[in-house]
């Protein structure tokens, strides 16, 4: 699960005139967290804020000379004022793709961006191979959910307490998620369960989420 070159793949999405997609350089990242902290606020606690803290993609994150990292940062640009970012994880030995952050800058957000990101998320995936792809969106807004519900995304659960958010000035709780997945494979490479290995609760659940393939 190589990461595939950016500006090739890029070629491939509808971003809007004027945008671009390009992998961040070590040189972007202050800039990044100053923006950051502007357009997403309630990064600060919780799983996301390690992308306000240099060391995380001085651990984490692939950059040109450090091809072994598996976290890729890609900002979105119009000219060169930085507009959006993006990062996913690569899970390699599972041959999956977690999107773990998508965020559009103020200014930005009625350029219709949040599209192009999950098409470049997907060509990614495809890319590098992998056989599925997979984020958490918050239960805060529905913008999130009926952007990758439009994108082909299915909603496979919610997590009660998965991650932590400032949820008032100086208030912070665990919140709820939901988890959204893509099958990047047909459909006769998928193993289907032995309903008999599945408990009651699993069974229902399982009928629920998918109905044809019981």
């Amino acid at each position: 699960m190589d990461w595939p070159d950016i500006a090739e793949i890029s070629t491939r999405i509808s971003l809007p005139e004027g945008y671009r997609a390009a992998q961040l350089q070590r040189a972007e990242i202050p800039a990044l967290i100053a923006a950051l902290k502007l357009w997403h606020p309630d990064i600060s606690v919780g799983g996301g804020s390690c992308y306000l803290r240099e060391s995380y993609y001085a651990d984490k994150v692939f950059f040109d000379d450090t091809p072994n990292k598996d976290h890729l940062v890609v900002t979105i640009k119009q000219d060169r004022q930085l507009a959006g970012m993006a990062c996913w994880e690569r899970e390699r030995d599972a041959l999956t793709l977690y999107y773990r952050l998508g965020v559009v800058g103020a200014e930005h957000r009625g350029a219709k961006l949040s599209a192009p990101m999950l098409e470049l998320s997907e060509s990614l995936g495809r890319a590098m191979g992998a056989g599925f792809i997979y984020g958490l969106a918050t239960l805060k807004m529905p913008h999130a959910q009926l952007a990758l519900e439009r994108a082909g995304y299915q909603l496979l659960g919610i997590a009660p307490g998965y991650d932590r958010e400032l949820v008032a000035p100086g208030v912070i709780k665990r919140v709820y998620e939901a988890l959204y997945g893509k099958v990047l494979v047909h459909a006769e490479d998928l193993q289907r369960p032995d309903p008999a290995n599945l408990s009651p609760q699993a069974r229902a659940l399982f009928k629920v989420l998918f109905p044809d393939e019981d």
